[in-house]
């Protein structure tokens, strides 16, 4: 597997590739550090100055840093990637050049020269091709959470995480959240034996759905220790069920992009990535 390592200087990038680290199987990284500097007014030209020479010693600086430090650490690094521009157009160049299983990215760093990593996050998930890992701080890469629902994009993107990350000897739980519907609408007195009646239905299959997919991941030799279904919101009731339960990873299935708005992510995906105390893996199957 070879990984997009996207870092600028601050401690929670580091945080990502680490924490990255725990779940993947073997992969060699590749480092970028992008030069932003798209938020000067038009008129003023850095590229000669004093300034831009400044910010790409920083780089500099910031990849060699990183080469150091992920070697320590035994990371096998392939390349430093130096790249001017802005930060998310610079990513997805990066991309588009070589076939990447993954991009790895801090998120809500303030740290550094670039000072990008919150909102870049956000939008890489939403317009990337390819999977994203999105870390908010160190953790110990040790429970696992799949959000799940039943959609065939989420059913590949299960598979897609089971075949390319290591989850052995983890602690892993399967979450499925189903809405309460709207009654509202319906004139007249409602049967309450018949909303408890459609409750226990949606309940019954919500487990079904549960276990359909711990057949799959029994299949790869792997236990899963908790199932839970939840009704309401539910980005909502996966966001409280992470803090909660301590969750480590979280792991949802995102649409391909062609089904998005260009910088929004599904809302469901979009509540977990901002909110989430979780490091998340945005699979794109």
């Amino acid at each position: 597997m070879r990984v997009l390592f996207c870092t600028d200087g601050s401690k929670i990038s580091y945080h990502a590739i680490q924490n990255f680290s725990s779940w993947a199987k073997d992969f060699s990284i590749d480092i970028l550090c992008a030069i932003d500097w798209s938020f000067l007014p038009d008129t003023i030209s850095v590229e000669d100055s004093d300034f831009g020479s400044m910010c790409a010693n920083s780089a500099d600086s910031i990849l060699n840093y990183s080469e150091k430090f992920l070697a320590e650490l035994g990371f096998h690094i392939e390349e430093k990637i130096k790249m001017c521009g802005a930060t998310v157009d610079c990513i997805l160049e990066a991309c588009n050049k070589k076939d990447y299983n993954c991009i790895v990215l801090g998120s809500h760093g303030k740290k550094g020269i670039q000072k990008w990593l919150g909102s870049v996050s956000q939008e890489i998930a939403s317009v990337a091709d390819i999977s994203t890992y999105i870390s908010k701080e160190r953790n110990s890469g040790q429970k696992v959470l799949f959000a799940v629902d039943s959609t065939d994009m989420t059913y590949s993107a299960v598979v897609h995480s089971l075949d390319l990350y290591n989850f052995a000897d983890r602690e892993i739980e399967l979450i499925t959240v189903y809405e309460i519907p709207d009654y509202l609408f319906l004139e007249g007195n409602i049967d309450s034996n018949w909303i408890l009646d459609i409750d226990k239905k949606q309940g019954t299959a919500a487990m079904m759905l549960l276990n359909k997919f711990e057949r799959l991941i029994n299949d790869k030799g792997l236990a899963v220790g908790k199932k839970t279904v939840l009704s309401g919101n539910p980005s909502t009731e996966v966001i409280k069920y992470i803090s909660k339960n301590e969750i480590d990873l979280t792991v949802c299935g995102i649409h391909n992009r062609k089904y998005l708005s260009k910088f929004l992510l599904s809302s469901v995906s979009k509540r977990i990535l901002e909110s989430a105390k979780s490091d998340v893996l945005l699979i794109r199957p």
